[in-house]
């Protein structure tokens, strides 16, 4: 992590008076002050603040990941194709993905060295967010299943050939809006809380239309906003600060512990 980015997310500095201290000579590591902007802190390094010791507020670290389409959300594939972990930094070979986004998907992956952290993310009922590219017009039928869910017994359209999971419950999405709707192609955007596998392509099959395109945008209160695709970055301190609200919530109404 940049020392910045450290300063930034482990005090109530922002990344911009996080170099301004840098540069007036306030930060020190090893006994040694350091000014470079680009200095990588490295795990169990001690990072000295006007003198005092930085002490981590988090035992965990998380971040984002603009995953591209023809990445598979895995270590390593057995046929060869490209993994997300072929483009991320070796620094992050230890983290665990939050969920996944198929081959042909792209957007939005939260990654996390905390398993706890992850699966309660994953677990959770937070609103994902998706634009959308289908086949054809969405019909009035389509709407009125998003809004009342949907229970099928096969749901196999849109799954993976060798995929075993055939029946299929789908909640009622979360939000939609319409951008646009024609006979040849339509655009949405949908808000949905579970992550099931496929399960928006599953969704629109059963409709007819396929799902030409899906990018994730937002996954609760992390937003891809500008990220370049095949690029990562830390979450800011404002998001940390929703993740431990949320993490907070969890432990007293489940009393989870990481």
């Amino acid at each position: 992590m940049r020392l910045n980015q450290f300063i930034a997310h482990h005090s109530n500095h922002s990344r911009r008076e996080a170099d301004k201290l840098i540069l007036d000579g306030k930060v020190s590591i090893k006994r040694e002050i350091i000014t470079d902007f680009s200095y990588q802190v490295q795990a169990g390094e001690k990072v000295y603040l006007n003198g005092k010791l930085l002490r981590a507020k988090d035992q965990y670290t998380l971040i984002v990941y603009n995953k591209p389409k023809g990445e598979i959300v895995s270590k390593k594939d057995d046929r060869g194709r490209a993994v997300i972990f072929d483009s991320l930094p070796k620094r992050f070979a230890h983290f665990t993905p939050v969920g996944r986004l198929d081959f042909a998907s792209e957007g939005l992956l939260l990654l996390s060295d905390n398993i706890k952290v992850a699966c309660a993310l994953m677990e959770s009922k937070l609103e994902r967010v998706y634009l959308l590219k289908l086949s054809g017009k969405i019909q009035e039928n389509v709407f009125d299943a998003m809004e009342s869910g949907l229970s099928l017994k096969n749901a196999c359209a849109g799954a993976h050939s060798k995929n075993k999971i055939k029946a299929m419950d789908f909640a009622p999405f979360a939000s939609y809006t319409c951008i646009k709707n024609t006979p040849k192609f339509s655009k949405i955007k949908v808000a949905i809380t579970e992550g099931k596998n496929r399960e928006l392509r599953r969704f629109f099959a059963h409709f007819g239309l396929e799902v030409l395109d899906l990018k994730r945008i937002a996954y609760g209160f992390v937003h891809l906003n500008n990220l370049p695709s095949q690029k990562v970055r830390f979450l800011e301190r404002k998001e940390y600060n929703k993740l431990h609200a949320f993490l907070r919530t969890l432990e007293s109404d489940k009393n989870f512990k990481l």
